[in-house]
């Protein structure tokens, strides 16, 4: 009975070890270079501008940045996304609003 129980609970912590890094970040070598994107005027005094921004595509990284955006509530701003470094290699984080 106790080696079924430790099997069990040895294939329980296996399956969610599993599960875990099946939704991992999408790694590169080396990191994307993003195209040049000329800055707009402002549409309004509420407009933040959102620059360098990463999609996951695939195996690697498309650039979505460049845009401005009304903030979702007052007093919200916006954090900008980064790379960031691991053994694997590089990934990005996106940004966010805080």
């Amino acid at each position: 009975m106790k080696k079924l129980l430790f099997r069990s609970m040895f294939l329980a912590a296996v399956a969610l070890g599993a599960s875990h890094t099946a939704s991992a970040q999408v790694y590169v070598n080396v990191r994307p270079v993003a195209p040049v994107i000329v800055q707009t005027p402002r549409p309004g005094p509420a407009h933040v501008w959102i620059g360098e921004e990463w999609r996951e595509e695939g195996h690697g990284y498309k650039y979505e940045g460049g845009h401005w955006a009304v903030p979702p509530h007052p007093g919200a701003r916006w954090v900008p996304g980064h790379w960031a470094h691991e053994r694997r290699g590089e990934f990005w984080i996106r940004g966010h609003w805080a």
